[in-house]
């Protein structure tokens, strides 16, 4: 019986979501400041998993490429009322899994 029942939850959790995996774009809702006031400002963020292998035997001459969910950016500019200087912020264009780069990302395995 509880067989049956963690079966049903685990079907429920991944409802629509399949065994796949997706890097998109998504809707956040961040703070912006500028004169003392803060408001909320709507932008997409990339979000989700990409496909990565971690190899039983890792040597150090052969580590497996990691995938991040990253993507293009631009940035727009928000007026908030009464403020004479603008604030800028990111927005997610479109989102993809690319190869992880380890200038700005922790690409290591994790230990």
């Amino acid at each position: 019986m509880q067989l049956v029942v963690m079966a049903v939850v685990l079907a429920l959790a991944g409802a629509g979501q399949g065994c796949s995996f997706s890097c998109h774009p998504t809707n956040i809702s961040i703070p912006v400041e500028s004169c003392g006031s803060i408001e909320y400002v709507s932008t997409t963020i990339c979000e989700g998993k990409c496909y990565n292998e971690d190899p039983i035997f890792i040597f150090h001459d052969d580590w497996a490429e990691q995938k991040i969910c990253n993507g293009d950016w631009s940035y727009e500019v928000k007026h908030i009322n009464g403020c004479p200087v603008p604030v800028t912020y990111p927005v997610a264009t479109n989102c993809e899994c690319t190869a992880c780069n380890a200038a700005n990302t922790y690409c290591e395995p994790l230990p």
